[in-house]
């Protein structure tokens, strides 16, 4: 049996590692994306916006949660999912702080980013 050997990393390894796992599927980036664009929370069905059967949705969703990007509440029979503000604001500071880290200091021109939800809708930034 293998050993986790997590604890020999520090906190913001681990942590840059939690964020890269839950991002590491494109359907939760899409997820994503579609709750990002939203004007408030979403209790519709997700899995009508994203290519992918409603159980797989289901649990990329779930991943989300645990991993704290998301909020899922009760709300009738129907589930209302937000992004997480603070994990938000948390992953985009500590992927700069990684980046500064890895001394990439080049100036790089990206120019307009055309965010696109998997129905091919844009997504406001």
């Amino acid at each position: 049996m293998t050993w986790s050997k997590i604890q020999n990393f520090n906190g913001t390894q681990q942590e840059i590692s939690k964020i890269a796992k839950a991002l590491s599927h494109p359907a939760r980036v899409a997820i994503l994306q579609y709750l990002a664009a939203q004007k408030s929370c979403y209790s519709g069905d997700i899995s009508n916006e994203i290519p992918l059967s409603r159980t797989t949705v289901s649990q990329h969703l779930k991943a989300l949660k645990a991993a704290g990007f998301i909020d899922g509440e009760v709300s009738g029979l129907n589930i209302c999912y937000c992004l997480n503000d603070s994990m938000m604001v948390k992953c985009k500071c500590i992927m700069e702080s990684f980046m500064n880290v890895l001394n990439f200091h080049q100036k790089v021109e990206c120019g307009p980013t055309p965010f696109t939800s998997s129905t091919g809708k844009k997504i406001k930034k």
